[in-house]
């Protein structure tokens, strides 16, 4: 389950996220596997984990949105 949102917690700099959820499921090892993996090809970075008490890890990723100018003629 991924829902992405954007925010720009200062000028200049925009950001997109993508919340990822983890079955108890999963170990430790595939988890960081999978976020190696998203980070590796996706350009994602870890922005927060939260650990529920019944073991559900729901991970918030974030990567930089790079806006190009438009050349004006």
């Amino acid at each position: 389950m991924s829902r992405h949102d954007r925010r720009a917690p200062r000028p200049g700099v925009e950001w997109e996220f993508d919340r990822v959820t983890f079955d108890r499921e999963f170990s430790r090892n595939v988890v960081t596997r999978l976020l190696v993996e998203r980070a590796e090809h996706g350009g994602w970075e870890l922005d927060r984990v939260n650990m529920t008490p019944d073991g559900t890890r729901r991970v918030v990723l974030r990567r930089k949105i790079i806006r190009q100018l438009r050349p004006t003629s």
